[in-house]
C-alpha cells in the first residue's frame, strides 16, 4: 500500500511508541534527525477461498519490508540529495496462484517465497522540490496510473493493474519486482505535474519459468533489454458547488516498449496457434503501446478541512476511475477499466476508520477469444471461450492503534483469467467457477 504526500492519516503512522523499548525508539529517532531514516513494515494476509477457482481453502501469507531512507542535506550538506532502498522478506503461499487462478491478484503482497532487493535509488531535486530526477532500481506503480483512493484496496490491481501486469513483460516494474530506470517529475505549477521515466524493459532475464525466480532475490540489475517508456501528466482541479472546494485531479497518459511481442492468435506464418498442421510457436510482433487516464474527485470533505489536493485520508468521500487500452493483436488485455469510492473519517467513534467498495473490468482481447475459437475447431471439443474478468471488492480498514491496521474485506471474482477451463475437469470443457474471497489483512508500521 503506497503512501501520499497529503495528510496520510492512520496508514503511515508509526507503532513506534507502544511497539518498542523507549532506548531503541530514542536511538531510532537519533539517526533520523541525522538523515537516516529506518523503516519496517509488515503485512500479514488470511484469505479464505469459499467457492469457486480449482479448490477451496483457506491460507496465511505476509510481508516483511524493511527500509532505509537517507536525507544527503543532513548527512552530508548534499542540498536535494536522497537515496532510498528497502528489501522484502516475503513467506507462505498465494490464493490467486494456487486456488482461484485469476488476472487481478487477490492481494498486492502474493508473491514466491523469498528474500529480495526491492527498490535502491537516488533521487535529486532542484528548484525548491519542484523538479526531481529519480535514478536506480524503482518501481512505476506508485506514481504512474495511480491513484490516491484505490490505495485503500487489497486486491493487486488497484496497485499495480492487470492489464499491465499480464501484458508487459514479467508484470513490468512491479511488486516484487523493481527495475533499474530513470524517472524525471516536473512541477509546473500548483494544478500541473508531469511526470516521465523509462524503464530496463524485462523485469528478469530471459527464459521460461516464473519471472521471480529468474530475477533471484531482485539482484538482476538488467539493463540491456529493449526499454519501456512511460509518461503522463496530472491536473489538478477544483469544484466548487456551494458547499465548499472539493478538489480533483485528471491524469492522462501513454507507454511505448519497443521489444518484441507474441501475437495471440497468429503464427508467423499465419496460420493459428492452434493449428496442428501449423509450428504453433507465435509470431513475434515488433513494439507494443497503451493509452491511460485517471480521474479522482472529492465528493464530500468535512468542514474545517483545510488539506488542498485530493486525498482518500482526510475525513470525506473520494472516488476513482481508471480506464486503459493496448492494441488486442499482441496483449492478453485490450480494454481494463476499475473505479471505486472510498470513505474517511466518518464512522461515529472511529475518526480513522475507512471503508470502500471498487470494480475493476479486465477484457479479453479479440485475438485472443478467437484463438479461443481455434481451439474449439481444431479440438472439436465445446472448451470455454473467454470474455472477460471482472472483480468486486468491499472492505474496512480499522485502526486499532497508531501503526496498527486491521482490515476485512471481501472479493467476488467473476470469471478468474476471463473463464478458462477448469484445471480439475481432464476434458477441459467446463469452466472454472466465479470465486468468492474472505480475507483479513493486517498492518504493522514502525
Amino acid at each position: 500500500m503506497t503512501s501520499t504526500d497529503a495528510s496520510a492519516g492512520a496508514k503511515d503512522e508509526s507503532a513506534a511508541e507502544w511497539l518498542a523499548p523507549k532506548w531503541f525508539n530514542e536511538w531510532h529517532d537519533g539517526l533520523a534527525a541525522k538523515g537516516l531514516n529506518f523503516g519496517a513494515i509488515w503485512i500479514g494476509d488470511n484469505i479464505a477461498n469459499v467457492s469457486g477457482g480449482s479448490r477451496r481453502g483457506a491460507i496465511h501469507f505476509g510481508r516483511f519490508d524493511l527500509s532505509v531512507d537517507g536525507d544527503l542535506e543532513k548527512l552530508a550538506g548534499w542540498t536535494g540529495g536522497r537515496f532510498y532502498a528497502n528489501m522484502l522478506g516475503i513467506y507462505g503461499r498465494g490464493l490467486s496462484r494456487n486456488y482461484v487462478h485469476n488476472l487481478a491478484t487477490i492481494s498486492e503482497i502474493e508473491a514466491l517465497p523469498e528474500a529480495r532487493l526491492y527498490n535502491a535509488y537516488f533521487e535529486q531535486s532542484f528548484y525548491n522540490n519542484a523538479f526531481s530526477i529519480r535514478i536506480g532500481q524503482q518501481a512505476a506503480d506508485v506514481e504512474f496510473f495511480d491513484s490516491q483512493t484505490d490505495d485503500l484496496f487489497i486486491n493487486g490491481t488497484f496497485g499495480w493493474p492487470a492489464n499491465k501486469a499480464n501484458n508487459l513483460p514479467s508484470g513490468g516494474p512491479a511488486p516484487p519486482i523493481a527495475v533499474p530506470g530513470i524517472r524525471l517529475k516536473a512541477t509546473l505549477s500548483d494544478q500541473i505535474t508531469v511526470f516521465g521515466a523509462v524503464f530496463n524493459g524485462n523485469a528478469a532475464r530471459s527464459g521460461d519459468g516464473d519471472p521471480q525466480l529468474r530475477d533471484n532475490h531482485g539482484l538482476a540489475f538488467r539493463v540491456n533489454d529493449p526499454p519501456w517508456l512511460i509518461g503522463q501528466v496530472r491536473v489538478s482541479y477544483d469544484l466548487d458547488f456551494g458547499t465548499g472546494r472539493l478538489p480533483g485531479n485528471f491524469t492522462p497518459g501513454a507507454w511505448r516498449h519497443t521489444g518484441q511481442f507474441d501475437d495471440q492468435r497468429f503464427t508467423a506464418q499465419g496460420l493459428s496457434i492452434a493449428d496442428p498442421s501449423g509450428s504453433g510457436i507465435a509470431a513475434k510482433l515488433r513494439g507494443n503501446f497503451g493509452i491511460f487516464a485517471v480521474v479522482e474527485q472529492t465528493l464530500y470533505r468535512s468542514p474545517g478541512a483545510t488539506e488542498k489536493a485530493a486525498s482518500a485520508s482526510v475525513p470525506g468521500v473520494t472516488a476513482f476511475a481508471r480506464i486503459a487500452y493496448s492494441p488486442p493483436d499482441r496483449n492478453l488485455i485490450d480494454l481494463y477499466i476499475d473505479g471505486g469510492i472510498g470513505v474517511s473519517g466518518l464512522v461515529r467513534g472511529r475518526p480513522l476508520d475507512r471503508f470502500g467498495v471498487a470494480m475493476a473490468y479486465m477484457r479479453i482481447s479479440d485475438s485472443a477469444r478467437n484463438l479461443d475459437r481455434d481451439v474449439r475447431f481444431f479440438s472439436g471439443l465445446p472448451s470455454p471461450v473467454r470474455s472477460n474478468e471482472t472483480l468486486l471488492e468491499m472492505i474496512y480498514e480499522a485502526h486499532l492503534k497508531p501503526g496498527w491496521l486491521l482490515a476485512p474485506y471481501f472479493q467476488y471474482v467473476f470469471r478468474p483469467s476471463g473463464g478458462i477451463p477448469n484445471p480439475n475437469d481432464p476434458a477441459g470443457v467446463s469452466r472454472i467457477g466465479d470465486a468468492a474471497v474472505f480475507g483479513v489483512t493486517t498492518t504493522l508500521r514502525y
